[in-house]
């Protein structure tokens, strides 16, 4: 009996700092996905794949605009009704005030951000860039600034985060697409710890 009071006693107090503490708690699991560094000049931008609200290359629009960078290059892979994503999404920052010259399409075939890290890497290091602005969506910072690293160490990699319309680190419970994802994020960032 005695034991039985304890251990209600204990699920109590931690049902009650759940409910007190539940938003610090996802706040800081919504936090870790974020990894951003402010902007600083660099040799080029690039603008990474899966957005499909405009907000990474609009982003980076505003970076060279502002003389951060002199130009972007778009990952742009394949599949989106015979398209390269990259010919969508610079077509949509020119209809927002954008000039095409701001931009150059990356085509390619990455089925991953692994994958996208590669290809990129390898014209990033013919073109001769040394520090690179790396602009995402803010939930894929950490992961895609840790791939991007890993797969040319030799280069700066500075990660700009753009924001999302729907995922906000410390809200993303509110709403079901900021908790897809969060949710998504945490797999891939999962997997990836395990070599996935």
């Amino acid at each position: 009996m005695k034991n039985r009071r304890i251990w209600l006693a204990v699920a109590g107090a931690l049902a009650l700092a759940a409910a007190i503490f539940h938003s610090a708690l996802l706040g800081a699991c919504g936090d870790f996905l974020v990894k951003a560094d402010p902007p600083r000049n660099a040799d080029l931008a690039v603008v990474l794949a899966g957005d499909f609200t405009g907000s990474r290359i609009i982003t980076a629009g505003q970076l060279i605009r502002q003389g951060y960078a002199p130009k972007a290059l778009v990952s742009g892979p394949y599949g989106v009704y015979g398209y390269y994503e990259s010919e969508l999404a610079i077509g949509f920052a020119e209809k927002r005030g954008f000039p095409a010259s701001y931009f150059d399409s990356f085509p390619h075939h990455a089925l991953s951000t692994r994958e996208e890290a590669a290809a990129i890497a390898t014209e990033l290091r013919r073109r001769a860039a040394r520090t690179v602005l790396l602009v995402t969506s803010n939930y894929h910072t950490r992961r895609a600034g840790k791939l991007f690293r890993a797969a040319a160490p030799e280069l700066t990699f500075v990660v700009i985060a753009a924001p999302d319309e729907y995922f906000s680190p410390h809200g993303w419970w509110r709403g079901r697409q900021g908790r897809k994802t969060f949710a998504i994020e945490w797999m891939k960032t999962v997997a990836e710890w395990l070599g996935m």
